[in-house]
């Protein structure tokens, strides 16, 4: 019988073509190995001086990026434990939109560091419960480490030392500019109670042509389209904002018509066309001087909108549709006729203007709830790397409305931490004291990267730092320019200390879940065999 035909052991268990591996050799280090793979990639893009990838997705198109959340992404990483990396950073981008880098870099560095104890002979669990209470050790240190704190949300001035350090890591040279930029954005946004302050309130508009020096801010919104109309601006109006279309609508089932003489095929239209009229004039008549359609704007309505001098505009994208109702401060309606006085907005003033050969349809308003950052620069694939800084920069924002501390950045508050938990490791008893000390040795890696990436020696620089922090000046951190040392808080590098924390927590939790991974079993994949290229026969 079958049965008695199995294979012995545990591949006995399992369906033809699935695999299975165990132990230390097997398991664990193939997943270290995988996971170290990854960050290698990250790493070279972590700070002022990192470098950038060119990747090409699985659609052909190209990304010119150092954003490390837009790299794992495109990246499609299909290796288990280093989607669990992956994850982390995915995390770490939602709950603070910065420091995604740190996450993938010292998750590598710690898993690396792990697999020097185990090849030692020390257990997975020793390094699991010693990284544990590294963990927690450092949370505490962490709280010491406040260099600076935000006390006015509603201060430009304040919110450009906040978003300059995280815009510099992406954009260096760019950072004057654009934190100003986003803090004047973020500081039109405001709203009263801080915490209740949204991204999706900054939105950017690119402009291909021009500098970034010719990149603004408009209280408001800009589109990239033109009016529909002949109207190109209007001020201090009144607007109606429909979400469907301007036109008639036609009957649900097929008629026919006979027309039995001229007279009857000239007045065929008239009465379409009155309806149409009664409509706009009804508009014109509460005081509406723009329209905005969530759909297409017949002929024959955009005729009788120019007839009565109504601006007209149409936005195909609903959720565009809403931000635009945010700004004017009006609610879309889904029926044909005039608005209701509280269903109507208001606008400052709202005009056509071209950029670059480009039409754009800027909304002004008083008190907006919505602002525009408008980039300029003269290619998309620059356009794209300026968006994610500023993306990046009002996420900084967002975390300073919840927790108003900073830290040291150009890895000061690492080798501080790193500094503090080698004191500490030499108390702790039993075998978790090599863990402890891995993991302060771990912290090492933004320093040493940003030295590398600045084209300095990192050993020259770590030595440094460490002389630095034993002297007390816990600021010290990577100068990478005339390098090796700089007060960070002098120069202004200041890392959200939320961020951070928030970094270790995530990256802990996935090297912890890999470090307790000792099988990995897989079954046979569903589906039947890949077919060969260019219509050849399959292998099999």
């Amino acid at each position: 019988m079958a049965m008695f035909n199995q294979q012995a052991g545990l591949q006995g268990l399992l369906k033809d073509g699935g695999k299975h591996f165990s132990g230390v050799d097997e398991a664990l280090l193939k997943n270290i190995e995988a996971c170290k793979n990854l960050a290698q990639i990250t790493k070279s893009s972590l700070g002022p001086y990192g470098m950038n990838k060119l990747i090409v997705n699985h659609l052909g198109r190209h990304f010119v990026t150092s954003d490390t959340n837009t790299i794992v992404t495109e990246l499609e990483v299909m290796h288990p434990a280093a989607k669990l990396i992956v994850m982390a950073a995915k995390s770490q981008d939602q709950e603070s939109g910065d420091g995604t880098n740190l996450c993938v870099s010292f998750g590598g560095e710690l898993l690396l560091r792990a697999e020097e104890l185990l090849k030692e002979g020390i257990h997975a669990n020793d390094v699991y419960k010693g990284y544990e209470l590294a963990r927690d050790k450092a949370m505490e240190f962490l709280n010491d480490q406040v260099a600076w704190s935000v006390d006015d949300l509603k201060s430009a001035e304040q919110l450009t030392k906040c978003v300059k350090t995280a815009i510099s890591s992406k954009q260096l040279g760019c950072e004057g500019p654009l934190a100003k930029l986003v803090a004047e954005a973020c500081v039109q946004v405001m709203p009263p109670t801080p915490s209740r302050f949204d991204t999706d309130n900054v939105r950017v508009t690119k402009v291909q042509g021009g500098n970034l020096n010719s990149s603004f801010v408009v209280e408001g919104m800009a589109i990239a389209r033109r009016a529909s109309g002949v109207e190109q601006f209007k001020e201090k109006a009144k607007v109606a904002i429909y979400a469907e279309a301007l036109e008639l609508g036609s009957t649900e089932t097929k008629g026919t018509v006979l027309l039995e003489s001229a007279e009857q095929l000239m007045n065929f239209t008239k009465g379409e066309e009155q309806k149409m009229e009664e409509m706009i004039r009804s508009i014109k008549e509460v005081g509406v001087d723009v329209v905005i359609a969530g759909g297409t704007i017949s002929d024959m309505a955009l005729h009788f909108l120019n007839k009565y001098k109504i601006f007209a505009l149409k936005i195909n994208s609903k959720f565009e549709l809403r931000r635009v109702c945010r700004t004017v401060g009006a609610t879309s309606i889904v029926r044909s006729g005039p608005p209701l006085p509280e269903e109507c907005g208001y606008v400052e003033s709202i005009k056509v203007e071209e950029m670059s050969s480009e039409p754009f349809t800027i909304i002004k308003t008083r008190d907006s709830k919505i602002a525009t950052v408008v980039l300029r620069s003269a290619s998309p694939n620059v356009l794209d790397e300026l968006e994610r800084a500023v993306d990046n920069a009002v996420n900084v924002v967002r975390c300073t409305t919840r927790d108003p501390r900073f830290v040291a950045g150009a890895g000061a508050t690492e080798i501080e931490l790193a500094h503090q938990l080698q004191q500490f490791g030499a108390t702790v008893p039993g075998l978790d004291q090599y863990a402890v000390l891995k993991f302060a040795e771990a912290l090492e890696v933004v320093p040493r990267i940003l030295a590398e990436n600045a084209g300095h020696s990192h050993v020259d620089a770590i030595t440094a730092l460490y002389a630095a922090h034993q002297k007390g000046e816990r600021f010290a951190g990577i100068d990478v320019d005339a390098g090796p040392v700089c007060n960070a808080v002098e120069k202004g590098i200041l890392d959200h200390m939320e961020t951070k924390r928030w970094a270790m927590r995530f990256t802990l939790d996935a090297v912890l879940t890999v470090l307790k991974v000792d099988q990995i079993i897989m079954a046979k994949q569903a589906g039947g065999p890949k077919g060969g290229g260019d219509g050849q026969r399959d292998d099999d």
